[in-house]
C-alpha cells in the first residue's frame, strides 16, 4: 500500500524526497487498530504540520474541517455523509479506500488525531488473481470453507468477495467490532458467516479460537506481525513467504514461497495423495505378509505337505514387498481427490475399514495359494518340488496382480491412479523378471528348490493367481458402504 502511494505522487510530479526537504520529519505514530489511523509529523515554517491517514469513517468522524476551493470549511454532519457516500461508491469497486487528514499546531505534543482537516479519499486498487476465484471452487468441492477476514470496509470486502465467489453475497459482512457481542448472543449465525471486516489482530485471534471451540480445523494465512498470534493459534498457520515478516514466517505452520493462494489447494491435493499412498502401501504390505502367515500355518495344521520355503518367503519379502510398496507411494493420485470429502484428523491410517479390507484380501490371496496347493497335489499328482514351484509362484504373482486392487473402491476399474502409474508398470515388470529368474536359472534352481515349471503348471499358476485379482472388486464393493473418506 505504501508502495503504491509512492508511485501515485511520482505520477503526480510528487517525490518523498524533496517533499521531506520541504517538510523534514518531526515524530510518527504508528498505525494503531484502536484508532485505525497512524500520522507522521513535520516541522513546517516554525510549526507542525500532522499529515494523517487511516479508515475513512475514523478520519471523518475526527475532522472538523474540509478542503476546499475556498480553503477549508466546516464539516458539518451532511457532508460528512456525502463523503461517507462516496466511500461506499468506491469500495462498491472492491477499491481499499483511505481518508488523509492534515492539520498544522505550534506543540509537537499536540493530539494527533482531533481537530483533523479532511483533505480527501485514496482509493487502491488491489484485484485478486484471475485463478484464485478457480481454488476457491476447487476447496468448495474438497469440503474447504473459504472464510474472509480483512481489515479492510465492509462494503469493499463484501465486493471482493463477490467476484471470488466467498460466502452470501446478500447477507452483510460481520464486523470486528460486533464480533464480542455476536459470539456471545448468536455464535452459531457468527460462525456461519464467511466475510468478517474492520477486524482488528486481536479479533482475529478470537475468532480462530471461536472456530476452533466449535470442532473445526483451521488453516489462516497472514502476512503482518500482528497476525502471528493468530497464525499459531491455528491448527495450520500460512505466512506469506515474499511479503511476510521474519514474525508471521516463524509462527506459521507452512510458507508459501510465492504468496499464492492457489499454492495451499495444491498443498491440500498433495497432503491427500500423500496419506492415500501411505494407507495404500501399508494395506498392500500387511495384506500380503498376512497371506504368508496364513498359508503357512494352515498347511501346517492339515496334512498337506509345507507349500513354501523360508528362503522362498525372504525372496518374495525381497522382491514383491519393496518395488510394487515403493510404486504405490510413487502413485500422483486420482484426478478427483479435490472432489472427495474430507478425512477426519482422528482417524488412524489404518482404521476399522482398511484392517477389514486387508483380512478379506489376504483370505483371497490365501485361497488362490492353498487351492494352487491342494490343485497341484491331489488332482495332478506332482512330485514335492514341483507342487512348491507351483506354490510359490503362485503366490508371487498373485501379490504382483493384487497391486491393482490398492484403487479408491470409487475410481475405476480399468482407468484409475494404479493402471496409469508408470512406477507400478515398471516395478511389476522387475518383479516378473526376477521371479522367473529362479525357475531357470540352473543355480539358484537348486537354492530355492524350484523345478522348471511346464505348460501345465504355467496354466495353474496364472490361472490360480488371477483369482484375487477378480476378487478385488467383489470385496471393494462389499465393503464400500463402510468405507470412510481418505
Amino acid at each position: 500500500m505504501e508502495l503504491a502511494l509512492l508511485r501515485a505522487a511520482r505520477f503526480a510530479g510528487l517525490t518523498r524526497v524533496a517533499l521531506l526537504q520541504d517538510n523534514p520529519p518531526a515524530h510518527k505514530h504508528a498505525f494503531d487498530t484502536a484508532t485505525r489511523m497512524m500520522a507522521t509529523i513535520h516541522h513546517r515554517n516554525g510549526n507542525y504540520r500532522f499529515a494523517i491517514k487511516g479508515a475513512p469513517e475514523m478520519v471523518l468522524a475526527s475532522s472538523q474541517h474540509v478542503i476546499s476551493q475556498n480553503g477549508s470549511t466546516v464539516m458539518d454532519e451532511a457532508t460528512r455523509m456525502v463523503w461517507l457516500k462516496r466511500v461506499e461508491q468506491l469500495a462498491n469497486q472492491g477499491m481499499r479506500v483511505l481518508a488523509c487528514a492534515m492539520k498544522c499546531t505550534a506543540s509537537l505534543e499536540a493530539a494527533p488525531f482531533e481537530n483533523l482537516v479532511f483533505v480527501g479519499l485514496i482509493g487502491l486498487e488491489d484485484p485478486a488473481r484471475p485463478d484464485v476465484s478457480q481454488a476457491i471452487r476447487a476447496c468448495h468441492q474438497a469440503g474447504v470453507r473459504v472464510v474472509m477476514v480483512t481489515g479492510d470496509h465492509a462494503i469493499t470486502a463484501r465486493s471482493i468477495a463477490r467476484k471470488l465467489g466467498i460466502g452470501d453475497i446478500v447477507a452483510p459482512p460481520f464486523e470486528g467490532a460486533c464480533l464480542a457481542r455476536l459470539a456471545s448472543e448468536s455464535g452459531g449465525k457468527l460462525l456461519k458467516s464467511d466475510i468478517f471486516a474492520r477486524v482488528s489482530p486481536a479479533e482475529k485471534l478470537a475468532l480462530v479460537r471461536a472456530y476452533q471451540t466449535a470442532g473445526e480445523i483451521v488453516a489462516m494465512t497472514g502476512d503482518g506481525v500482528n497476525d502471528a498470534p493468530a497464525l499459531r493459534q491455528a491448527d495450520i498457520g500460512v505466512a506469506m513467504g515474499l511479503r511476510g515478516t521474519d514474525v508471521a514466517r516463524q509462527a506459521a505452520a507452512m510458507v508459501l514461497l510465492d504468496d499464492s493462494f492457489p499454492t495451499i489447494v495444491m498443498a491440500l491435493r498433495e497432503g491427500r495423495v500423500i496419506f492415500a499412498n501411505i494407507r495404500r502401501f501399508v494395506a498392500y504390505l500387511l495384506s500380503c505378509n498376512l497371506t504368508e502367515v496364513l498359508v503357512v500355518g494352515l498347511a501346517a495344521l492339515s496334512t498337506l505337505p509345507l507349500p513354501i520355503q523360508p528362503l522362498q518367503i525372504l525372496y518374495l519379502n525381497l522382491v514383491t514387498d519393496v518395488f510394487p510398496a515403493l510404486a504405490l507411494a510413487m502413485g500422483e493420485g486420482e484426478r478427483d481427490v479435490l472432489k472427495r470429502p474430507p478425512r477426519a484428523p482422528t482417524e488412524p491410517i489404518l482404521g476399522r475399514v482398511q484392517w477389514i479390507n486387508i483380512v478379506a484380501h489376504s483370505m483371497a490371496l490365501t485361497v488362490a495359494t492353498l487351492g494352487a496347493l491342494v490343485l497341484s497335489y491331489l488332482w495332478l499328482g506332482l512330485d514335492d518340488k514341483s507342487v512348491v514351484t507351483i506354490v510359490f509362484m503362485t503366490l508371487a504373482f498373485a501379490q504382483l496382480w493384487h497391486v491393482f486392487n490398492m484403487r479408491h473402491p470409487d475410481s475405476r476399474l480399468l482407468q484409475n491412479e494404479i493402471t496409469r502409474s508408470p512406477w507400478v508398470w515398471g516395478s511389476l515388470g522387475i518383479c516378473a523378471m526376477l521371479l522367473v529368474i529362479p525357475a531357470y536359472m540352473p543355480p539358484l534352481t537348486h537354492i530355492f528348490h524350484l523345478v522348471h515349471p511346464d505348460p501345465t503348471m504355467w496354466i495353474v499358476i496364472v490361472a490360480m493367481s488371477l483369482i484375487p485379482l477378480f476378487a478385488g472388486p467383489i470385496v471393494n464393493f462389499k465393503l464400500r458402504r463402510f468405507q470412510t473418506p481418505s
